[in-house]
């Protein structure tokens, strides 16, 4: 059974690249293979330049479409569960045994609230119950 993690901004006004970006250089320390799914290439794009200058002091190993990497950015799911996957799209993952890990980050506002609430919804009804962090 996977676990899947919510992010939750109640106060902070932090963009979810940015969250996704301080997370990751976290994880990265104890996990060697992180994904961040994400259809949208513009996300993409915006995600790929954010993993570049987010700390001039400590670069983030990446790519898109790139699964040799420590993170690869991508529209298509991870080929095997050795990966915590970061979800940046706007519905859950129903394949949740696929993975080790499932990661939900949500902004503070409101429609980033509806989209996240659906999410949970969705993996209580796969008989998963997520872990909340409230930021």
């Amino acid at each position: 059974m996977p676990q899947i993690s919510f992010y939750l901004f109640e106060n902070s006004k932090e963009r979810q690249v940015e969250s996704a970006c301080r997370l990751c250089r976290k994880i990265l320390n104890q996990h060697p293979h992180i994904w961040w799914y994400c259809a949208d290439s513009e996300q993409q794009t915006e995600l790929d330049e954010k993993l570049w200058n987010f700390d001039p002091l400590s670069f983030i190993p990446h790519g898109i479409d790139q699964p040799h990497s420590p993170v690869c950015i991508s529209a298509e799911l991870p080929p095997s569960n050795d990966w915590i996957v970061f979800n940046f799209n706007n519905h859950a993952l129903e394949q949740t045994q696929d993975f080790r890990h499932i990661i939900e980050i949500i902004e503070n506002n409101e429609t980033a609230k509806q989209i996240g609430r659906e999410k949970f919804k969705m993996y209580r009804r796969l008989g998963i119950e997520p872990r909340t962090f409230k930021l």
